[in-house]
């Protein structure tokens, strides 16, 4: 898979928030995407994904097996802090939910999902009872355990406390090494595996 953005700028109001950004993405990779807060990364990541548009530029997917790609959202997997869950949804509840939209990763059932998680002893809760690092794992296990070339991580360790960032590293070493992997930070804890390192404030 490569995505490739072309002069890719992008202004709110009167503010440019990124200027003419050209970058190339290919799997497998990991890229993190640097800057203090303000400086467009989860803006560039959400542009990347499909869920927002640019001002200027224009972004290009290519699929090796099957050249050009009209619908990026088949290809991504997305997980930012506010990112919204359904809450009122049980675990198994919601993952069937989700994975009725999604393929789940090879030799993975939901139980497999709900253990990796460690939430199994509240599974039957509704989502909202849970506390926001529990959510966010749940956004994490709903990105890295869904089948798609293209993991986009925005803050990806918010609300975590030591064992769940432990955990969100095993995942990634375990589930994403075939995979694009850009990960939205300036936590060195949440990109440390990543071997491509863009700072966003060269993009102003």
């Amino acid at each position: 898979m490569k995505i490739s953005l072309d002069h890719i700028s992008k202004r709110f109001q009167r503010h440019w928030i990124l200027k003419d950004v050209n970058l190339l993405f290919t799997s497998p990779n990991t890229y993190a995407l640097l800057g203090h807060n303000g400086s467009g990364k989860s803006t560039l990541l959400r542009i990347i994904s499909g869920m927002q548009s640019a001002s200027k530029g224009k972004v290009l997917y290519t699929d090796d097996d099957n050249g050009s790609v009209e619908n990026i959202y088949q290809y991504v997997s997305f997980c930012a802090p506010a990112q919204e869950i359904v809450e009122e949804f049980t675990l198994p509840e919601f993952l069937d939910f989700h994975f009725s939209f999604k393929t789940i990763l090879d030799g993975l059932s939901k139980d497999d999902i709900i253990e990796h998680i460690g939430l199994g002893q509240v599974k039957d809760k509704p989502i909202s009872d849970y506390s926001s690092g529990m959510k966010q794992r749940v956004k994490l296990a709903q990105a890295i355990f869904t089948k798609t070339p293209v993991l986009l991580l925005d803050e990806p360790c918010t609300n975590l406390d030591e064992s769940g960032v432990q955990q969100y590293h095993n995942w990634i070493n375990k589930y994403s090494k075939n995979r694009l992997v850009i990960v939205a930070s300036n936590d060195e804890r949440e990109y440390s595996f990543c071997k491509e390192l863009i700072r966003l404030n060269d993009y102003k």
